[in-house]
């Protein structure tokens, strides 16, 4: 009886079903990829960071906890963001395919979907900090519209659809329509012709449609996603093309203030030892940007102004160029950089002091009476950082950057003008693509990193890494070098010891300081027994201070902790 009324149930569900959803299916991913497309071409109009995927993904980034954003840059590093973005193209080809599976059978409701989906990132683009307001808006709307207009027009050419074309009192191609005969030439209705043994074509088909209809429909839309993509990509893309030849014809004169020669002795040449200089491909790289901007430097401004600005300025690049330069090498650290971790580097670095930009603005420091406590510096892609005015105007080489181991900046860190500030971690002082400067006061404006739990100043804490050997090493019994960096921006190295297992702390060799701002090469030969060992390194600094052993994470200013590794001697 049971097998009876199952197959009863069977006989009533409309033939080509499975063929019906799938079709649908594939018509939301088409009416996806035409949404983006349509907003890559709108966002070259307005601006590319307004696009639906950047735009949510920014928006999740901006949302992000600090412990779940400082996993994602240990597990993924500088891969971070492709991460990301491909997790929400994934989510979004499952959205579309779950949502045209369902329009299927209610077409008006899928496309309320699609128009749900242009929603949401209009409200994340001019949800981002660096939101020119409704016009950002535009691409996911327009997007959402078109992606909502193909998906009717697909679905309402399958069979079952709710609110398909001809459906209501006329009857003529919804679920309780009539069709013409199964034996059409053309095979009327479904994707593929009558199941195998039915005699006549389901009665909820489409009039007017089969399978080669469709197919050429859903070619057409794709074709036409294609080309509003590719035109909107190249677009897009020219913008960059500028920005990238406005660098090319850069030549950075000569500092008037050159570096100071860095003694032969600062470089140990000891294998897998970081290199003293970072390379500008190796340097690293933790923002918050999906995409990197690419200014032209011929359009870009930069506007200082503020509480205790009696004189604002506004600065072209070439207006830079003309002022005295000055070189330094400066070590750089994120906050993010866990204990031993990767997120530090060493570069020469070239640009304008900002303290002398600051004084010609008439800003003073508050030990001088200066109302401005704050300096808060603004991006292109509307990141905040508030750096402490005492310490910009301390004597510390704290400067506008214009280029970095000998050319303009790399498009990734910063160009055409970033902030680089001696012994403070980045978040709260290496803004940037740069575009503005603003004093204010601590108490007045929270940046980005402090309204979500930072501190408000983060000076840089001593710490000491092991490069070689790397953990669970297995070298070979006898010597072995030890060796890696440490530093204490504004502080500088004094002493670094190692210690095997649980043994005494033995005096690491010192290669020679260039700055008190860069780090300082150390090694130590260590006879090798056999067996596991844990190796354990800790500096101290200028002042007398020993790296502390006491662990703490990243959040709110920094990890601290001394770094070990383990290996087992063969």
């Amino acid at each position: 009886m049971n097998r009876n009324r199952n197959q009863q149930r069977k006989d009533r569900r409309p033939p080509g079903g499975r063929r019906r959803v799938a079709a649908g299916a594939l018509s939301g991913v088409l009416a996806a990829y035409l949404s983006l497309a349509v907003a890559e071409l709108v966002s070259a109009a307005v601006r590319p960071e307004s696009g639906p995927v950047i735009a949510v993904g920014g928006a999740a980034v901006d949302r992000t906890p600090a412990p779940l954003k400082d996993w994602a840059i240990r597990t993924f590093g500088a891969n971070d963001k492709l991460v990301l973005l491909a997790g929400i193209l994934t989510v979004l080809v499952l959205f579309a395919l779950a949502l045209g599976a369902f329009a299927s059978r209610r077409r008006r409701a899928g496309a309320a979907g699609v128009l749900l989906f242009g929603a949401v990132g209009a409200l994340a683009a001019t949800g981002r900090p660096d939101s020119t307001g409704f016009l950002d808006a535009l691409p996911s709307l327009a997007g959402g519209l078109a992606g909502a207009a193909l998906l009717y027009f697909l679905t309402g050419r399958l069979p079952g659809a709710s609110g398909a074309l001809g459906d209501g009192a006329g009857g003529t191609g919804g679920v309780t329509g009539s069709t013409g005969d199964a034996g059409d030439a053309g095979g009327t209705g479904g994707l593929s012709g009558p199941e195998p043994g039915e005699g006549r074509e389901s009665p909820d088909l489409a009039p007017g449609w089969n399978r080669r209809g469709f197919v050429l429909a859903a070619t057409t839309a794709a074709a036409a996603s294609t080309a509003a993509g590719g035109l909107g990509r190249s677009l897009n893309g020219s913008r960059g093309r500028d920005a990238a030849a406005s660098r090319a014809r850069i030549a950075l004169p000569g500092p008037a203030s050159a570096a100071v020669p860095t003694p032969a002795d600062a470089r140990l040449r000891v294998p897998g030892i970081t290199p003293f200089i970072t390379p500008n491909k190796d340097f690293y790289r933790v923002d918050t940007a999906l995409v990197v901007p690419r200014v032209d430097a011929s359009r870009w401004r930069l506007r200082i102004h503020g509480e205790g600005v009696t004189r604002p300025l506004t600065l072209t690049y070439d207006d830079l160029l003309r002022r005295e330069l000055i070189e330094r090498h400066i070590t750089l650290t994120c906050v993010s950089n866990e204990v031993g971790g990767p997120y530090a580097g060493n570069a020469r670095w070239i640009g304008v002091r900002l303290s002398e930009l600051l004084r010609e603005c008439g800003v003073r420091p508050p030990s001088r009476g200066g109302p401005a406590d704050q300096l808060v510096a603004r991006s292109v892609d509307g990141m905040t950082i508030g750096s402490p005015v005492e310490e910009l105007m301390d004597g510390r080489d704290a400067l506008l950057a214009l280029g970095m181991n000998g050319e303009p900046l790399p498009f990734t860190h910063g160009f055409p003008v970033r902030m680089v500030v001696p012994g403070l971690y980045g978040y709260v002082s290496a803004c940037k693509w740069i575009r503005e400067l603003e004093l204010t006061r601590f108490a007045a404006y929270d940046p980005y990193w402090v309204k979500r739990g930072w501190a408000r100043e983060a000076p840089v804490k001593t710490q000491s890494r092991i490069d070689t050997p790397k953990p669970f090493a297995r070298p070979a019994a006898g010597t072995v070098m030890i060796a890696g960096v440490a530093w204490a921006q504004r502080r500088g190295v004094e002493r670094v010891e190692v210690r095997i297992d649980e043994g005494p702390w033995r005096p690491a060799v010192l290669a020679a300081q260039d700055t008190r701002d860069t780090w300082r090469h150390w090694s130590l030969p260590w006879r090798a027994t056999p067996g596991p060992h844990t190796l354990t390194v800790r500096a101290t600094d200028g002042t007398g201070e020993v790296q502390t052993a006491e662990r703490t994470r990243t959040v709110p200013d920094g990890a601290s902790g001394r770094h070990s590794v383990v290996v087992t001697v063969d």
